[in-house]
């Protein structure tokens, strides 16, 4: 089975659009969860656009299901995982300033930083995820640094899911191969929709979880927040 994470940042960039609580990011949080999400993401950057510092706070105690923090693993986002203990914290390679992550970690180049954090992290009983791309020697450096999961990030393929969806997932397909091979869980985020999910799931059935928040909390502008969460908990159905 393939969870589902909301990832609710563009419910706090509405929210924050405007100020005061509505929407109310806790409440939504909760209502995703009774809505069948199997996990609650955040991305809390430093420049608190969307999810606040205040926020994880708020969050941590009322999240019942998977809760899973990502960001850029500065001292920061360390306190706040440390502070919060999600379930997962999922290291993105995101400098601040930047729009919206674009990229997986070169596990190479950064391999003592990083197997430093994710020490960090399991001494705090909270499981890692790696967002990087498909290159397979990569993923292999990851496996060597500990982490228990990657993310795929899936932004090529869903550029490319229109012109040749077999082109496009078939990377995707042999990464996630090897990542089972070595060990590791897969995730996986970035750009996924009711469009493309369903076929990256039938190639890559032992998917544990994906991350979705732009283009859910789009379509529950017109479907409604409850009804999206059904539709694309149907495009995981084994």
């Amino acid at each position: 089975m393939t969870s589902l994470s909301v990832n609710i940042n563009k419910i706090a960039t509405l929210r924050n659009a405007r100020g005061g609580e509505n929407p109310n990011v806790v409440n939504v949080a909760k209502d995703c969860e009774r809505f069948g999400a199997q996990g609650i993401t955040i991305h809390p950057r430093p420049d608190e656009r969307h999810i606040t510092t205040k926020d994880v706070y708020d969050l941590a105690p009322i999240v019942t299901t998977e809760f899973n923090i990502e960001g850029y693993p500065d001292d920061r986002f360390l306190e706040l995982v440390e502070k919060n203990k999600p379930a997962q914290a999922t290291l993105v390679p995101d400098p601040p300033g930047v729009l919206t992550s674009n990229a997986g970690w070169d596990t190479i180049k950064h391999q003592d930083f990083l197997k430093d954090v994710i020490s960090q992290l399991k001494n705090l009983g909270v499981r890692t995820s790696i967002f990087i791309g498909t290159d397979l020697n990569l993923i292999e450096a990851a496996a060597k640094i500990g982490t228990n999961r990657i993310e795929l990030y899936t932004e090529p393929y869903a550029a490319n899911y229109a012109k040749d969806r077999e082109k496009a997932v078939q990377p995707f397909v042999l990464a996630a191969k090897k990542a089972q091979e070595i060990g590791l869980g897969i995730n996986a985020g970035h750009d996924l929709s009711l469009e493309n999910l369903k076929y990256l799931k039938e190639q890559i059935p032992f998917m544990d979880e994906v991350s979705i928040g732009h283009a859910l909390i789009c379509d529950a502008l017109y479907y409604g927040l409850e009804n999206t969460i059904q539709l694309y908990l149907r495009e995981l159905a084994p």
